[in-house]
């Protein structure tokens, strides 16, 4: 399955498309929704339930996202090793395929939510599933009869993306229906811990992969991956509700417009959405980079690529593990500010990087912001999942996403292109300092002001 993308800001388990994260994990009735225009009166905390049971279902849900997780890592390093390596890609085409993994957001991002909202999340997923198996099946087959190119790559970014973005969709709508609001933190840190040791696992396999059996390898483990997602999906018993005849009768435009407005009219939302984009802009920008930067400047041996660019996962798990204890010390929105702002400055290490012991400058450099990254994930995701309206969940989140990763597209061409023209060490000096500035947007908005995020609309 493909990860529940938070509203934060992207990791970067996967080298070539950037990361996977966002300043909000955040996302989103025939009637017109009373949309409040001031400041939640409700600001009960979100995160200080303890953990119940989580069940079943949710456990082959987790076990599917986590599984396809290690094959993501995989085929991560392992498409950006074939595009370098074995079709001798430039920088900057290394980031038009970062690029083409995220410009679905941007075409099909608003009415996916849209249509996600009309249609059961589970089947859809499924469909997903057999989607994206299908398209990352054809490039070792490709590889193997010697007719792969730059363009089929390009290609299978583009529809796995799209795959990506009804999964993505359907995924952070239909959590809710399997596990209770006071435990959807809980559900979501142990989604998010399994994505992390999945992130470690999978880009180590992918160096060992490329080594053993060459890089298109990876992209069919990646595959398979998929198939075990979607042989999880089945095994849910829980049944799911069925989307509201009513709705279906409204149009398309109008059902857009209702997610839009519930985003851009929330004070939350809309701040955490603004600084999502900052975020990805500025992390993929850079993330874009890392490959070609370890492998042509610092001078790295390519089998140890996967090795350096799992610290962000090895960060990641433990930012899993305290992310709820921290939002019971310090609350779920002030939480947050502090793993953001108090991590973020840690990425500047990255350009100082070289071979030998300097390559541990890279890994603090990852570790430690992806440990903040997930602890504000973890927050955020909880908060949104609990307070908007299940009806609105698709539309409100793909809204979000659609002004958040709709950058992430031109961020990844902006990287390539920056390291074609100022060099690829100053082009991260750049972007990285940029990310560190663009996290004290956060003060901007309520968070500042309120110790927890609320859990109900006022």
């Amino acid at each position: 399955m493909e990860q529940p993308v938070n509203d934060t800001t992207t990791a970067t388990t996967t080298a070539t498309a950037a990361a996977t994260a966002t300043a909000e994990p955040a996302a989103e009735p025939a009637a017109e929704p009373v949309i409040a225009t001031t400041e939640p009166a409700t600001t009960e905390p979100a995160t200080t339930e303890p953990a119940r049971r989580l069940g079943r279902d949710f456990h082959l849900l987790w076990f599917g996202e986590s599984v396809s997780r290690l094959g993501t890592g995989i085929s991560g390093i392992a498409m950006a090793m074939v595009a370098v390596t074995v079709l001798h890609a430039s920088t900057f085409v290394v980031g038009v395929l970062g690029a083409a993994a995220w410009l679905p957001w941007l075409v099909v991002g608003l009415p996916a939510g849209a249509w996600t909202d009309r249609m059961q999340r589970r089947r859809t997923m499924l469909i997903c599933d057999a989607v994206s198996l299908t398209l990352l099946a054809s490039v070792p087959i490709a590889a193997w009869t010697g007719v792969l190119g730059l363009g089929q790559l390009v290609a299978v970014a583009l529809g796995t993306g799209a795959a990506s973005v009804f999964f993505t969709t359907s995924y952070q709508a239909y959590l809710p229906s399997l596990v209770a609001k006071p435990d959807l933190p809980a559900a979501n840190a142990r989604l998010q811990a399994g994505e992390q040791v999945a992130g470690i696992a999978g880009p180590g396999l992918g160096g060992l992969l490329v080594r053993l059996l060459g890089a298109v390898t990876g992209v069919l483990a990646d595959a398979a991956s998929f198939a075990v997602s979607a042989a999880c999906l089945l095994g849910i018993r829980a049944t799911e509700t069925r989307p509201d005849r009513e709705r279906r009768r409204t149009t398309l435009r109008r059902d857009i417009a209702e997610g839009m407005r519930f985003v851009v009219r929330d004070p939350y939302l809309r701040i955490l959405t603004l600084c999502a984009a900052v975020d990805n802009l500025t992390l993929v920008a850079s993330s874009t980079l890392y490959v070609v930067f370890l492998v042509r400047v610092a001078g790295v041996d390519p089998e140890l690529i996967g090795l350096l660019i799992a610290a962000d996962a090895v960060g990641g798990i433990l930012g899993a593990l305290v992310a709820t204890r921290i939002g019971r010390r310090f609350g779920s929105a002030h939480g947050m500010l502090v793993a953001a702002l108090v991590t973020a400055p840690f990425t500047l290490l990255i350009p100082l990087a070289d071979d030998g012991p300097r390559l541990l400058l890279f890994v603090l450099g990852l570790s430690v912001p992806a440990a903040g990254l997930v602890v504000a994930n973890v927050l955020s995701s909880g908060f949104r999942q609990a307070y908007v309206p299940a009806e609105l969940l698709g539309r409100v989140f793909t809204s979000a996403r659609f002004l958040q990763f709709g950058v992430i597209p031109v961020a990844a061409l902006l990287g390539g292109a920056l390291g074609s023209v100022l060099g690829v060490r100053e082009s991260l000096w750049l972007t990285l300092s940029a990310g560190v500035l663009g996290k004290l947007l956060r003060l901007l908005g309520p968070l500042r002001r309120h110790r927890d995020f609320p859990t109900a609309r006022a």
